[in-house]
């Protein structure tokens, strides 16, 4: 494929800004899917087929809007995004325009959808309040960091560059191809380093930070480093001088005794500041390299990792998916299984079973506010969600048994951890006994706990809607044309693995409950408060 007037600039601005790009890899620009890397010829492990100065990257400290980001008090993504909407605004004027005109505008995530996009496609799915919920907190942040910022811009810098459309275009672009630096740097835009993409577990190549003040290798998705010698006379001239007569200047007699004092903490903290940037700049004679970690053969593509995600996580953050990827998960959240027990017992019965499993030190997984429990792709839930459906079926008597058991044992710390003399502590409740800190399944998947969870399965699986089924949603997956459907395929493979794991719960269910009865249905033993 001949390469694309995009990816000529590409390389001549490499040259000019230290970049050094392998002869041995080939960058393949489609129009349709973007840019990707393949070996030339044969790549072995060790190659070091990147090397990427500091200042080629675009990073808070290097763009030239680092002043106003500063005087506004921004970092992390928000400091960043200002930074790549300063840089894309100036056009051909910024130092990294041959490198901007090399992205898309946006990177196609959930995050610049639309709404109706976002309800229509991933209703049901693990993402679906989650982008909504993004979609509201990013806008909060536009309104309260980024509005106020248009009124004090260069003149030379178009505020309508700032606009919520292109904060949107800017978070789905660091999201999704950012690498975090070090502690001074944070994360930043790397050239070259950010056209690998991604295959899960079968990374080809390695992004190493060699830094004397980040001495870790990243193998996350967030790696990098920067800073831009560019822009560097930008930084106010007090800053670059230690010479005596700036540092210790005599205080006139008229001064007082609380401005002197003033005085000497802010020329203080400007020689922190300057050593500091001294220090940073001597960093920055340090390479970012891209090693081989493993042999790869002419013509295959070269792939990075951005770590072990399920799809979710995938299309979230980098807006595409894997079919039968082993990372995924489906969640139960919390919310479902408490509206199961109060439909089944009462608000109130429920909330107690509630306390006394967060007595024992139990709690799910955290995200967003909310709390909830994870299915493993080979369908196994949580044993943290088993514990609490044994405990919400105990009957009464085996209930406050417990209830006071647990009050009365002082190896429980307060903060709800179980200690390790908990782990011996066993309860007798009927012919089972209960070991605090342990999850026998043999024991937690009771009758009543398997036709519990079926039923919160059945809630867990409505989310989708009644008007298609798992194999309606894999004939839909066959039918998808890439690129032109890409947010339906994308969507598609997301619910399709999901609904394949509740499957995969269901068998698992019915499985254990058939071992654990000996093929015999008991009676319930389970008393209704």
């Amino acid at each position: 494929m001949a390469t694309t007037r995009r990816l000529r600039a590409f390389k001549r601005w490499m040259k000019a800004n230290g970049v050094d790009c392998s002869d041995a890899l080939n960058l393949v620009d489609d129009q349709n899917d973007g840019v990707s890397v393949r070996a030339l010829c044969d790549l072995k492990e060790g190659d070091v087929v990147a090397n990427i100065s500091k200042p080629a990257c675009l990073t808070i400290k290097t763009s030239g809007a680092r002043e106003i980001i500063k005087s506004a008090d921004l970092d992390g993504s928000l400091g960043l995004s200002v930074a790549l909407m300063y840089e894309r605004s100036l056009g051909e004027k910024s130092p990294w325009a041959g490198y901007l005109q090399s992205l898309p505008i946006q990177e196609d995530l959930p995050l610049v959808w639309s709404l109706q996009d976002v309800d229509s496609l991933l209703s049901g799915t693990e993402l679906h309040k989650v982008v909504k919920e993004d979609h509201v907190l990013i806008c909060e942040d536009w309104e309260e960091n980024i509005l106020p910022l248009t009124s004090s811009l260069p003149q030379n810098v178009d505020p309508d560059s700032f606009g919520i459309k292109d904060y949107l275009a800017a978070k789905s672009l660091i999201a999704s191809r950012s690498f975090q630096i070090d502690d001074y740097h944070g994360s930043g835009m790397v050239p070259l380093a950010d056209l690998f993409n991604h295959k899960t577990g079968a990374e080809d190549v390695h992004f190493t930070a060699e830094s004397s003040h980040s001495e870790s290798d990243t193998d996350e998705s967030d790696n990098g480093d920067a800073v831009n010698e560019a822009n560097d006379e930008d930084e106010p001239s007090s800053k670059s001088s230690s010479s005596p007569e700036q540092s210790f200047e005599e205080v006139p007699a008229e001064i007082t005794d609380e401005e002197a004092n003033k005085e000497e903490e802010e020329e203080e903290e400007e020689e922190e500041e300057d050593e500091e940037n001294s220090s940073m700049l001597q960093d920055d004679l340090s390479c970012l390299k891209m090693i081989m970690v493993k042999d790869v053969p002419a013509g295959a593509e070269v792939f990075n990792t951005y770590g072990l995600m399920g799809n979710a996580a995938l299309l979230h953050r980098y807006g595409f998916t894997e079919p039968d990827n082993p990372y995924d998960i489906v969640n139960i959240d919390l919310e479902l299984v408490t509206e199961w027990s109060s439909s089944s017992f009462t608000s109130r019965y429920t909330r107690a079973r509630l306390a006394l499993w967060r007595k024992l030190g139990y709690t799910g997984c955290e995200s967003q506010n909310s709390e909830y429990f994870e299915i493993s792709s080979t369908g196994e839930p949580q044993s943290e969600l088993l514990i609490l459906l044994y405990i919400v079926l105990l009957p009464d008597d085996a209930y406050n048994k417990l209830d006071l058991a647990i009050s009365t044992k002082a190896s429980l710390s307060k903060e709800g951890k179980r200690s390790s003399s908990s782990s011996s502590y066993e309860i007798t409740i009927g012919k089972h006994k209960f070991k605090l800190g342990q999850s026998g399944n043999d024991v937690l998947l009771t009758e009543g706990v398997c036709e519990a969870l079926l039923a919160i399965v059945d809630k867990r699986e409505s989310l989708y809607g009644s008007l298609t089924s798992l194999e309606d949603d894999i004939g839909g997956l066959k039918a998808c044309c890439l690129p032109r459907d890409r947010r339906l395929y994308h969507s598609l493979v997301l619910r399709v693995s999901e609904r394949k794991i509740l499957k995969q719960l269901r068998s698992y269910i019915r499985t254990n409950a058939k071992e654990f009865s000996g093929g015999k249905r008991r009676k319930k033993v389970v008393s209704k408060s």
